[in-house]
């Protein structure tokens, strides 16, 4: 299914969420910022990624946006700051 393992930063979106567009120029700005990758994975109109989503969010969150970090195993719901996502995707 996520075929590039340097990403253990996913994003679950839906393509017409205006919540989700908000967040697009921000992940941008980790990613440049921080060297990390972010794995983009819409859920609107892919069921195996709705599955999966559901698998990670396990019932806390039940919408988009959702990340996930693989390799911490926290997860964050819904739009936020630059700053609550760059401390989300390190861990700080």
């Amino acid at each position: 299914m996520l075929s590039d393992e340097e990403s253990y930063l996913l994003d679950f979106y839906g393509t017409e969420c205006i919540h989700c567009r908000q967040m697009d120029p921000l992940i941008e700005r980790l990613e440049v910022e921080t060297g990390l990758k972010v794995k983009k994975v819409e859920v609107w109109h892919n069921e195996a990624n709705a599955r999966l989503m559901r698998e990670y969010d396990k019932g806390f969150c039940g919408g988009v946006p959702f990340f996930y970090n693989k390799k911490t195993g926290k997860w964050l719901c819904g739009a936020h700051n630059y700053e609550t996502l760059k401390n989300w995707a390190l861990d700080q």
